[in-house]
């Protein structure tokens, strides 16, 4: 089957490539265009896991969204922070530098999503879904967030379907997920060291 039909491969694909780029001799060059490109393939997987992440969905598809845009007139992820830098609108409502730490959360929620989902036995994805949604989201929500992703929770596809969703088989799955778990570990790394290495911080 055509590779079109299979997120899950096309996702830890494009993160290998961001992975050879951040862990090259020149890690500075990581494209806003590649980086929103390899994010935007993620959304559909926010997509497959229903009501639960519903804010995720719309919240990380609009912030990719604006990444795309902003790749028309700016070339790297650090030229993008350092434009806001500049201009002293880090952390204003819709600043790229803002939607580039929500759309990292939201990769880094599902590196955390496949690794639970890889050492958690059985059919239920609420365990996982919850711990990684703890993990990462939990703390930069206000409650009524947190409460509808908790009522979500029980409306969770099964890993079977999710997998179905996703044209996967376990096996298959189990290895794309790994290799993204593994691709994305340094980029999300790289993105953090762009906000800490400016005295930026990666929690607002």
């Amino acid at each position: 089957m055509a590779d079109n039909h299979k997120p899950l491969r096309k996702i830890s694909e494009a993160f290998k490539e961001l992975e050879a780029t951040v862990n090259s001799q020149t890690p500075d060059d990581l494209e806003v265009a590649s980086f929103s490109r390899a994010c935007s393939l993620i959304s559909p997987l926010f997509g497959c896991l229903g009501i639960a992440f519903k804010f995720g969905e719309m919240d990380y598809v609009a912030k990719v969204n604006d990444l795309v845009e902003a790749s028309k007139s700016v070339g790297t992820l650090q030229a993008m922070v350092e434009r806001d830098v500049a201009a002293n609108t880090v952390k204003k409502g819709g600043s790229h530098t803002r939607n580039l730490l929500l759309v990292k959360r939201g990769v880094d929620m599902v590196k955390v999503l496949f690794e639970q989902i890889l050492v958690t036995d059985g059919n239920s994805l609420k365990n996982p879904a919850t711990k990684a949604y703890a993990q990462v989201f939990a703390a930069h929500h206000g409650w009524a967030i947190k409460k509808a992703v908790a009522a979500g929770m029980y409306l969770l596809p099964t890993k079977a379907q999710l997998l179905q969703k996703l044209n996967e088989d376990e096996p298959s799955a189990r290895i794309q997920m790994q290799s993204y778990i593994t691709a994305s570990a340094p980029v999300i790394l790289y993105i953090d060291k762009l906000f800490l290495s400016r005295g930026l911080g990666v929690d607002w």
